[in-house]
């Protein structure tokens, strides 16, 4: 067997590479099973404070049921939502980043918290359990029973059940294509969209793009390997995953509901996104890729108003809107 060439990777955006020489003194591009402990300290989350400051946004804690125990949810809502003077509006289904190894329900969620004012969202997100801990299919299975009580409780959270869309970052990108997939397997709930955004969705951690990204940008090819072995362990790369787990895994991408999927063209996940949306279309889909040119991954949350994350941001957010005017 031949190994692929090493090809160049593609440059990185120079405002956000700026962003990003700064970041690489704290951050490791490459994070090994013995980071773990690291990362799972202080300063991956923005505080509660900072996600509510300024806002006239209320916030909730609920315990909820879930497959091996509660699971602890975050509703965030305008206030007065869902009262008599204010309409039920689009409920917001949130997994967060963290390569299914660390990081809680409020990492990654602060672009999808700043939608709850424009639109009258109600945002929900869930604690899932983390890998190595408990391994895959723990993370899917937590956030689809929450995606599933959200959908049944939609009346009393102030949503309007027919316009509830999930949509998650990296780690979360890929359970959101999971819980997507289970419910369109399963049959509930009903779903008006999914946004997956930079998306974790193929263990296989094979493609051209994960070769280029190597020891350097945010969450590298190494990087990856060390969450998917924690998730997977001896089962990655065998027939005993599921779609489930791994979403590239899917042979079916028929009837799933409209599609946002972005990623930056200097990431691990760009390829395994661009296929992904590609079978979707090849399936008869509904979906809508973006290729940021010299995003890294993680760029909007790292540098939220370099140019790239701005335009990046009111891409997905119009839409967001056009979608919810359908």
């Amino acid at each position: 067997m031949t190994t692929a060439p090493l090809r160049t990777a593609p440059p990185f955006d120079a405002e956000l590479n700026t962003v990003l020489k700064v970041v690489n003194e704290s951050i490791s591009p490459t994070l090994l099973p013995e980071h773990l402990p690291v990362l799972r300290g202080p300063g991956f989350t923005p505080t509660l404070e900072q996600l509510l400051e300024g806002r006239a946004i209320e916030h909730e804690e609920r315990w909820i049921p879930g497959p091996a125990g509660d699971l602890l949810i975050s509703i965030f809502r305008p206030r007065e939502q869902g009262t008599s003077t204010k309409p039920a509006g689009p409920g917001l289904f949130f997994t967060h980043v963290g390569g299914l190894i660390f990081g809680d329900r409020f990492v990654g969620v602060g672009p999808v918290v700043d939608l709850v004012e424009p639109l009258g969202a109600v945002v929900v997100t869930v604690e899932y359990r983390l890998a190595p801990e408990n391994p895959a299919p723990a993370a899917a299975e937590d956030s689809y029973a929450a995606l599933v009580w959200t959908a049944e409780h939609a009346d009393e959270l102030g949503i309007d059940p027919e316009r509830l869309i999930t949509i998650g970052g990296s780690a979360g990108g890929g359970l959101t294509a999971a819980i997507t997939l289970m419910a369109r397997d399963r049959g509930l709930p009903a779903l008006a969209g999914q946004v997956l955004m930079y998306p974790m969705l193929d263990e296989h951690n094979d493609s051209t793009s994960a070769r280029q990204i190597d020891g350097i940008g945010i969450w590298d090819r190494t990087s990856n390997d060390t969450g998917w072995n924690f998730a997977l362990g001896a089962r990655r790369g065998t027939q005993d995953v599921s779609a489930y787990e791994s979403p590239s895994r899917a042979s079916d991408l028929s009837n799933l509901p409209p599609t946002y999927l972005e990623v930056g063209s200097a990431e691990v996940f760009r390829d395994e996104t661009v296929d992904y949306a590609s079978r979707i279309w090849a399936d008869g889909g509904d979906a809508e890729l973006h290729v940021w040119p010299g995003g890294y991954h993680l760029f909007e949350l790292l540098a939220p108003e370099a140019a790239l994350s701005r335009a990046a941001r009111d891409t997905r957010n119009a839409w967001l809107a056009r979608l919810l005017q359908r």
